[in-house]
This record gives structure tokens, sequence and C-alpha cells, in this order.
């Protein structure tokens, strides 16, 4: 399992024996300001309000850099869009809608089940505290049915 943010990432990045430039930490801060899942362009973007000497290749770097140590978790959704977050206090995880993208959070509780009977049942060990299950939302699939019944209407 990836470790919480109970520390600060100074702290976190030194006790691995690496620096915290200005640099990482203001692709950090801009990662936390944002709150939720956010792409690389997103996180370029906000760092670029606070300076413009830091460039998208060091903005992709340094987000590789914080999910080796931990920092972030990342996800692919549909055309290998990568997003990033900020490892929370405990483990979540996420349905994401296909058609909208729309990600809603589900709790570790829901899941530490199947993880527990994954384990009983095949001897595996599940090492996640992040994962996305992909699917449609029921806002989508509502909006499908309509589209539906109005082809039928049309037809």
């Amino acid at each position: 399992m990836t470790q919480t943010l109970s520390l600060e990432p100074r702290a976190l990045i030194r006790k691995q024996g690496f620096r915290l430039t200005p640099q990482r930490q203001m692709i950090f801060d801009a990662v936390r300001e944002l709150g939720r899942h956010c792409t690389p362009d997103e996180v370029y973007a906000r760092v670029q309000r606070k300076s413009m000497a830091v460039n998208r290749a060091t903005v992709y770097r340094t987000l590789d850099f914080l999910l080796k140590l931990g920092l972030v978790t990342t996800a692919h959704l549909r055309d290998n869009q990568v997003i990033y977050e900020l490892v929370g206090q405990a483990p979540h995880h996420h349905l994401v809608c296909q058609k909208c993208d729309k990600i809603e959070v589900v709790d570790h509780a829901l899941v530490q089940p199947l993880f527990n009977r994954i384990e009983r049942e095949f001897e595996f060990e599940v090492k996640t505290d992040h994962f996305m299950l992909f699917g449609v939302c029921k806002e989508c699939r509502e909006e499908d049915k309509q589209e539906q019944v109005l082809k039928i209407v049309l037809l």
C-alpha cells in the first residue's frame, strides 16, 4: 500500500534521500490546490500562474518522481489520458464513467471484502489502495435510454 500524506512533502522526500526543489514544491502544491484528479496540462497551467520558468517536461518528470515516491497516484482514462491525485489519508477507489468522464469516489470499506476474498481464494495479497472501475453512470444510461426511445419514435 502507498504511504499517506501525514508528513509534509519536504519531510517525505528528504526521508527518501532527495531534495524538495522549488519546482517540485510548486508542482506538488498545484496538485494539492487542484484538489481532485488532474491532468499534467492542468498542473502545468496552475504552475505557470506562479512561474513561467517551469516547462512541461519538468511537470511530467516531477509528476513521475512524485508517483515513484508514493506522494501521488495515477490512473489512465479513455484515450490513455493520465490523471494524477495526491495520495490520501485513507484508501479510496473510483467509478469512472466512460461516456462523460465523471468520477465517483468509492470508500475502501466497500471493496475490502473483495480484496479479502481474493487473498483467501487465490492466495494473492492485493497491494493497492487506489483503483478505478470503468463503466457507464446512471445519468448516461438514462440519456442512452431516452435516445433509444426517440429513435424508435422517429422510425
